[in-house]
């Protein structure tokens, strides 16, 4: 196939693409602008938005958008379409699901250096991408992490519910009670259990949606970030997710997987590392923990949704949404050495996390489900969903 033939396959897919785009986006869609970027690398889940926002804003200009997934750009290498493109009238370009193209990094290198008045915004769904690419490459390129749909999103996008954010640690009881007299807070927050981390739940078919996540992050994006993997190793990966949804308790037993499914223990521990850098699970250390590689304490979904999608323990739900939370927002969490202490620790706060009569032990805080006012050092479990 012609490289112009190429270019206008592509412009057509584009076309279809941003006219599909829904009339309401999420608030970090919506207030997010990537014009006067020259270079830019967009990092999230798969669901979240990050397409939307790349369509969102090409439609802003003459810039031609490509996913790398797809079958015809198989036929030739990034530095031609982008030759081409530029051609063509072209002002920038596109990439998205960029680990999919050969020799992507050197490639997106090439066309930054060689087409200096042009455009290139680049896009994946793992945080992978960041160690195959070179430090040239990350110099170059300003990243944009694009969060899981936050709970106070979710009430806007879903039911048209607009609440500022706030921080449950500092906030006046006036600021909880201002949402509570607006919304059945336990109802639409059970729904946000269930459906609500990713915007794809427009869509419909949410739990379909998150079991086609799984099976393409493990089946399709692993191979593309470990060479030469073995498909039992994918299968043991797949196991994982599986044992994680059904146990009580949020870890797995090292040696019982590796002698079932006959792995060496070093070579288990890197494929936990896999799962947590393509966006599957998130691995809670003690603090000052420095090993590159292990279980850790504790290891959670990083989607809470994934609980019930799976029909997962709802106490591990509360401590993972408490995870994905403060991740999301970039802080450091840690679980407690001492669990007569708490649960967590979160920039030298204690926090312990449990149901509506969970004890405080002898934590800083404790968070609780199914309350919806804070109390004397408790927070509400929802109120978390509010910070962004």
């Amino acid at each position: 196939m012609e490289q112009l033939d190429i270019i206008e396959k592509l412009a057509l897919v584009q076309e279809r693409l941003i006219a599909s785009i829904p009339p309401k986006l999420r608030f970090f869609i919506s207030n997010h602008s990537l014009q006067g970027k020259r270079g830019f690398l967009i990092i999230g889940p798969r669901g979240v938005g990050k397409t939307t926002l790349l369509l969102k804003e090409s439609a802003k200009g003459k810039i031609l958008y490509l996913s790398a997934d797809n079958p015809i750009i198989s036929q030739t290498t990034l530095s031609d379409i982008a030759e081409s493109c530029f051609s063509n009238g072209y002002e920038g370009i596109i990439i998205d699901e960029v680990h999919y193209a050969k020799d992507w990094s050197m490639h997106v290198k090439s066309i930054y250096d060689n087409f200096p008045k042009k455009t290139i915004w680049i896009s994946d769904s793992s945080s992978l991408i960041l160690r195959k690419s070179t430090r040239d490459l990350n110099r170059r390129f300003p990243k944009l992490f694009v969060p899981f749909l936050s709970f106070r999103e979710y009430l806007e996008l879903k039911h048209d519910l607009k609440f500022r954010s706030f921080d449950p640690f500092n906030a006046s009881r006036n600021v909880f009670q201002e949402v509570l007299d607006s919304v059945n807070i336990f109802e639409k927050f059970k729904e946000y259990k269930t459906e609500g981390f990713r915007p794809i739940f427009l869509e419909g078919d949410y739990i379909e949606k998150i079991l086609g996540i799984i099976e393409k992050t493990i089946f399709s994006d692993v191979p593309f970030f470990v060479p030469r993997i073995q498909e039992n190793h994918l299968r043991l990966m797949n196991a994982i997710v599986g044992f994680l949804a059904s146990s009580p308790v949020p870890t797995i037993n090292i040696d019982s997987f590796s002698s079932r499914w006959s792995v060496g223990k070093e070579k288990l521990y890197k494929l936990i590392d896999v799962l947590e850098h393509v966006g599957l699970i998130n691995i809670v250390r003690f603090e000052r923990d420095f090993h590159a590689s292990g279980k850790g304490a504790k290891i959670f979904f990083a989607d809470p949704s994934m609980y019930s999608a799976l029909s997962g323990d709802v106490g591990n739900f509360r401590e993972a949404f408490v995870t994905t939370i403060f991740r999301q927002m970039g802080k450091n969490i840690y679980a407690c050495k001492n669990e007569r202490k708490g649960d967590f620790v979160v920039e030298k706060i204690t926090l312990e996390i449990g149901g509506r009569n969970k004890s405080i032990k002898g934590a800083d805080f404790v968070i609780r489900d199914d309350i919806d006012l804070p109390g004397n050092r408790t927070i509400p479990l929802w109120s978390l969903g509010m910070m962004y």
